[in-house]
């Protein structure tokens, strides 16, 4: 999960969420990650994501993408700074019963 900063909004339109499913492929194919579900909210992100045989690349691809959409709204919308509110948050899905409590 990744919320925006201060909780503010991430996602201001069918634009900024089309941009954000364009990164998201691009860096599944680059780091080897699967996707089984993700959820966009205007403030946050949460996605089930697999990094496969590389732990280090669920990082690089929550890194790639959250970079993008900075630098995307920090041009589209003319604000400065920080998007996102810090790391990205994860916890490993152990059990059919944690996921289903987590979503």
């Amino acid at each position: 999960m990744r919320r925006g900063h201060n909780r503010d909004t991430v996602f201001n339109g069918d634009d900024d969420f089309e941009y954000h499913k364009t990164n998201r492929i691009e860096f599944k194919e680059k780091t080897e990650c699967k996707i089984y579900a993700y959820c966009l909210m205007t403030n946050h992100v949460q996605i089930i994501i697999d990094p496969g045989k590389d732990p280090a690349a669920l990082s690089q691809f929550m890194k790639g993408v959250a970079g993008r959409q900075t630098r995307y709204i920090n041009k589209t919308a003319k604000p400065s700074g920080s998007l996102w509110e810090g790391r990205f948050k994860s916890s490993i899905i152990s059990t059919h019963e944690y996921l289903l409590s987590r979503f």
